[in-house]
């Protein structure tokens, strides 16, 4: 049971509103994650704006997607690795097995990826102090300085996303639970 109300555009309070209708306009459905979030309506609000922020990375989509389900599987949050493994098969055109490896922490067999992969999980390990030799893996699979940031960008909404849902205790909507570690990859 989750430890926060799932709200819904009737019962969110008046600031949260507008912002769940627009999910679910987008979505087709309410994310539990954004059901619970918007308890804060700031929180919800600082989720959605870093959210559209880094949509806007140079990052593409799937090297966003590296990120995040990295991000997700390290926090131990199944939530945001449905989710996000789910944009990854429909959106950003990743196979299944690749995204099967991204969520068992393997690598996918595209060196780029790998290197994003490794180095995400290196911002985290490390709280952001990689050493140099991650950092010189990571630019000579042709990121640069730029990319650095944005993959902390990343990690941080990863962050917000996988502490909330690891604190509420949400249960994965019914729309994700296909795109689960446990299902996806059995």
């Amino acid at each position: 049971m989750p430890r926060l109300n799932l709200l819904t555009a009737d019962t969110a309070p008046d600031a949260s509103r507008p912002l769940v209708e627009r999910v679910l306009a987008n979505n087709g459905f309410l994310p539990n994650l954004v059901a619970s979030l918007a308890n804060a309506p700031v929180a919800l609000e600082t989720y959605l704006t870093v959210g559209e922020i880094n949509g806007r990375a140079s990052l593409t989509l799937a090297e966003r997607e590296v990120v995040q389900i990295t991000a997700a599987r390290i926090h131990g949050c199944d939530f945001c690795v449905a989710g996000h493994s789910a944009i990854a098969l429909k959106k950003a055109g990743f196979d299944k097995g690749a995204v099967v490896a991204l969520q068992r922490g393997r690598p996918v067999g595209d060196a780029r990826l790998d290197a994003l992969a490794a180095f995400a999980a290196e911002v985290i390990a490390t709280r952001g102090a990689v050493s140099d030799a991650a950092l010189a893996e990571f630019t000579g699979a042709g990121f640069g300085r730029e990319q650095v940031l944005e993959v902390i960008l990343g990690v941080s909404l990863a962050t917000l996303c996988n502490f909330a849902n690891n604190f509420a205790q949400n249960p994965i909507n019914p729309q994700l639970q296909p795109f689960s570690a446990g299902v996806l990859g059995a």
